[in-house]
Formats: C-alpha cells, sequence, structure tokens
C-alpha cells in the first residue's frame, strides 16, 4: 500500500491524498473496453441519478476540507484536507498510460507559471527590490533612514492578507458592490481570482521584509558606534526567524513536512513579533549621544510610526486567539468513513470555520454546512490522523474559533448563476446554499460514492428534496467514475452558468477548470496556496 503524501497551503488548505495514476479516468474490463473509442468512459445520459437502493461497500475516495494549515491554512485556505479521489472497489489506470506527474508539480507548475498568484508575489518583489535599489543608491533617502519601518511595513501587508476578520469584511465588501447584475462579468471574475491569490502578496511581502530588515541591519553594522549591541542582537534575532518561517513555508517543505511548517510559521511567528516590541522599546529609547536608554519614552512612542504599525499586527494576530472557545459537539458517523459534527448556532453560507483538539498544536478548517438557523455542523471524511480520530474516538467537546472565515465559496453570491462541481465530502461547502436563500442560481453537480453509505441519511435528504435539474449527483459506486471535466462542461452550459466554481483533488480542480476555461467559462477551483 502507497503511504499518504500530504499537501498542505499557507491558509490551511491541505490535501491528504493517495497517489495514483489517474483520479477521474473510468476503468473499464476487457470486455467492456471499445478499441475504436478512447479509454475514458462517460455516462452523461444517466448523470441525473439518485441511487441508493443498491448497497455497496463504503469507500473514502473524499475531497475534504480541512482548512487550508493555520497560518494564515485557505488558510486559507482554504485547514482544508483533502484526500485523493479514489474508488477501491476499481482497479486504478495503468501508469503507463498516462504521464507520470509529480503531485507538487500539479500544485504548483501544471496551474500555470504566470498565474495571477505568481503575478501578484512578482509585483510585491518588484516594487520593494526596485524602492530597496534606489534607497541604497541615495535616491530615496526616506526609505534609507528608515529601512526597518519599510520591513515592518510589509510584515503589517502579509499579516492583512491572512487576517480572517480582516479578510472577511473584504469579501463581503466585495459581494455588496459587485454582486449586482449591472457589474461586467470580467470584474466580477477578476475580484475573484485577486482574493483568491491574495497568498501571492503574503509571500512577496514576506520575502521584501526580509531584504528590507536585511539593508536595515547593514546600515545598523556600518554605523555600530551610534547603535547599541542589544539593538543589533534583536534585529538579527528577527531577521533568523522571519527567514526560519519563510524557508518553511518553501513549496516543498511545506507540502512534504506540514507539521514543521505550522508549528515553525506560528511560533517563529510569535516570537519575532515579541522581539519587534523589544526591537521598537530599545531604539526609541537609546540615545546615541550618552550612549544610555531612556525611561521617558512615552512621547517619542507615540510620534513613531513604527509603534502605530506593530500594534496593528498585535491587533490582527490576536484577534483570532480572542474568540477561541471550548465548545460541546455532537459526532455521528454514517460509515468508518466519514463524521458529522455537529455545533449550535446556524452560519451564513459559504463560510468556513476551524476546530481544533489542541490549539496551541494544530488547527483544521472544514466548510460549514447549516440553514442559517439553529446549529451547523461540518462534513469530515476521515482521511487523516484527526479526522479518523474523529470516528473511531468520536470527542464530546472540541476548540473553535468563532470567527468564521470566508473562501472562494463565500465569493457564489457576487454572480447570477453558478455550478457548483464538488468531489467526495467536498459537498460541504456548497450544501448551505441549497438550505439557505441564494442570491445566486445554483445547480450543484456532487461526484460521489455511495451517498447514503458513506456520508448517511441526513446529508442525503439535503440533497434529494431539490429538482433534479439543480442536484445533479454521481454515484461512482453504480456508474463509475466520470469524465468530471465533460460533465462540468455540460452541466454547466444547459445550467447557463457565468461561472463554476469546483472543489476537488489538485489534479481534479485543474482538469475541471482547465476545461471550462477552454469551453469559454470562467472556472474557479482551490490553488495551493488559496
Amino acid at each position: 500500500m502507497e503511504t499518504p503524501v500530504r499537501f498542505s497551503s499557507c491558509r490551511g488548505v491541505a490535501f491528504e491524498v493517495k497517489p495514483h495514476a489517474d483520479p477521474f479516468a473510468i476503468v473499464t474490463t476487457p470486455t467492456q473496453q471499445d478499441p475504436s473509442n478512447s479509454k475514458r468512459f462517460w455516462p452523461l445520459a444517466t448523470s441525473r441519478v439518485f441511487p441508493s437502493s443498491i448497497q455497496r461497500s463504503p469507500s473514502s475516495h473524499f475531497c475534504d476540507l480541512d482548512l487550508y494549515e493555520d497560518d494564515i491554512h485557505e488558510e486559507e485556505t482554504y485547514d482544508v484536507e483533502k484526500q485523493n479521489f479514489h474508488d477501491q472497489d476499481q482497479p486504478s489506470k495503468p501508469a503507463s498510460s498516462r504521464k507520470n506527474e509529480s503531485r507538487l508539480s500539479v500544485i504548483l507548475l501544471d496551474q500555470g507559471l504566470f498565474t495571477v498568484y505568481k503575478r501578484l508575489f512578482m509585483v510585491c518583489l518588484t516594487l520593494n527590490i526596485t524602492g530597496l535599489v534606489v534607497a541604497a543608491t541615495g535616491h530615496f533617502p526616506y526609505a534609507r533612514n528608515r529601512a526597518a519601518l519599510f520591513s515592518i511595513g510589509n510584515i503589517l501587508a502579509l499579516t492583512l492578507c491572512r487576517s480572517e476578520a480582516f479578510l472577511r469584511v473584504v469579501f463581503w465588501l466585495s459581494v455588496k458592490i459587485l454582486g449586482r447584475s449591472w457589474v461586467p462579468l470580467f470584474l466580477k471574475t477578476a475580484t475573484t481570482s485577486l482574493l483568491q491569490s491574495l497568498g501571492g502578496i503574503h509571500s512577496g511581502c514576506g520575502v521584501s521584509s526580509i531584504a528590507w530588515l536585511v539593508y536595515a541591519l547593514v546600515l545598523t553594522l556600518k554605523d555600530r558606534d551610534n547603535t547599541s549591541p542589544e539593538i543589533i542582537a534583536v534585529s538579527s534575532a528577527i531577521l533568523g526567524l522571519l527567514c526560519l518561517s519563510s524557508l518553511a513555508a518553501f513549496p516543498l517543505v511545506r507540502h512534504l513536512h506540514h507539521n514543521v511548517f505550522e508549528r515553525s510559521h506560528r511560533f517563529a511567528g510569535w516570537m519575532a513579533l515579541c522581539l519587534l516590541w523589544a526591537f521598537i522599546m530599545l531604539t526609541i529609547s537609546y540615545d546615541p549621544k550618552t550612549k544610555s536608554y531612556s525611561n521617558e519614552i512615552g512621547s517619542r512612542l507615540i510620534k513613531s510610526q513604527e509603534f502605530w504599525l506593530t500594534v496593528t499586527i498585535t491587533i490582527l494576530i490576536i484577534m483570532p486567539w480572542l474568540t477561541v472557545r471550548r465548545v460541546p459537539v455532537k459526532v455521528s458517523t454514517a460509515s468508518g468513513h466519514a463524521s458529522i459534527i455537529k455545533f449550535e448556532g446556524g452560519i451564513k453560507a459559504g463560510i468556513l470555520g476551524r476546530i481544533s483538539p489542541s490549539p496551541l498544536s494544530e488547527w483544521h478548517a472544514f466548510g460549514i454546512i447549516s440553514d442559517g438557523k439553529k446549529e451547523h455542523m461540518m462534513l469530515a471524511g476521515a482521511v487523516g490522523d484527526f479526522t479518523k480520530s474523529l470516528v473511531s474516538d468520536p470527542p464530546t467537546h472540541l476548540w473553535v474559533r468563532q470567527v468564521h472565515f470566508a473562501s472562494l465559496p463565500y465569493l457564489v453570491n457576487m454572480y447570477g448563476r453558478v455550478l457548483l462541481v464538488a468531489t467526495g465530502s467536498g459537498i460541504c461547502v456548497f450544501l448551505s446554499f441549497l438550505l439557505q436563500p441564494c442570491k445566486a442560481d445554483v445547480c450543484l453537480l456532487w461526484v460521489a460514492k455511495g451517498v447514503e453509505q458513506n456520508y448517511g441519511k441526513e446529508i442525503k435528504e439535503m440533497v434529494s428534496r431539490h429538482p433534479r435539474d439543480q442536484v445533479i449527483i454521481h454515484d461512482t459506486g453504480v456508474l463509475g467514475r466520470p469524465n468530471v471535466s465533460e460533465l462540468s462542461v455540460s452541466s454547466a452550459k444547459n445550467w447557463g452558468a457565468e461561472v463554476v466554481i469546483v472543489t476537488s483533488n489538485p489534479e481534479g480542480s485543474r482538469d475541471v477548470v482547465n476545461a471550462c476555461k477552454a469551453a469559454g467559462i470562467a472556472a474557479f477551483g482551490p490553488i495551493w496556496d488559496s
């Protein structure tokens, strides 16, 4: 058996997958194979079927949202945990029939070398490097004299890009302003791309903050007679922590050693913030003439730009932790492959939430299912240690963050007609749009196996109460694996969708998005650092 490989994004979007040849390929027996036809089979004519009477053994091919790493984990991700779309009852397609792709290349390279994420990263880095060069050549004296301020400014920018409270407001304003029929579609899709790719600004500002701090430290060392050893030591320590945090966030490290990334990013960031406060106090109180520290720093502190930027950063970081609570939960399971976690209180559609068994060590974020009234629930496929423990040893209480956050699904209400495509338990981020009044006309395409067996009667009833032209369910246990890309394009055209939003594994999301774009339909799916 192949060992699952865990991938994660900075927003909490994590993928835990079992590598195999092709997640969406249809495997047929030799007697079913048509040598004159392609190797894929697409039972489109029978896709609008909700089979429940045929009993088959449950499967675990889930697309689980265990949002995004906490950083920032979407994510946050979109911490989102996804398992590969994998049918245990059918053999996988031979690897020789398909290009042997690296999972990392699918997540990072196959999405394109000039994605919005990478363009935002380059824009931030280019602007900062340009300013740095101009300052170093003496044409920008303000930046030369306040290099540390520019480093702190970049830290503030990257913190804003990962602040769930701030982004909740940004997403709300975007839907409120752009969610009107007269707003051009290209403006809506451009905004969606930007909001989904804010991780590019986060990463670009992170690298830039290191560059500015290096420059500030070099200038300080050249003028060490007018500074103190303590200031130099604290600056060097901050630089080391920022470098450690950035190296841990390097894609290869982050996806292959997720726990290293998550803990390094969190604790190195906290330590750097504490040292930043020490740096602010030391630099403001130090008098280079007397080479001593002054106790009267109140007026200097208030006038310091660095101080106010650091205050803002501190508030943004502390805010989510002030809402952490240990709450009672009800955990049920229809099979050993997924659990349903119920909480008190209704939640708006498109919102995601974080839960944890131990708040200082790990956080997992999931899509929220709610009718907006008395309760909400999370659907967690048993694909990781934490989600498996929910099935084997259901807890009575869990830690939650009461500030829920918005991600890509929240932007559904920006559009008029939308096709939502989900595989496995990725359905959890979309179900609320069927249970609550929705500004957009949505059509749901769900590809899963053993709906009632794996997800329970409650989930089945939620989707079965809607018209067949609005909810399309393809049970792979009965109909086999479809060509999800073609099925999505066909469904989008039939529905007249302005945009398609997909939640699947990396390969599946990529294929659906590319197929829709090739057909002239705007499409979005989770990116590696969404």
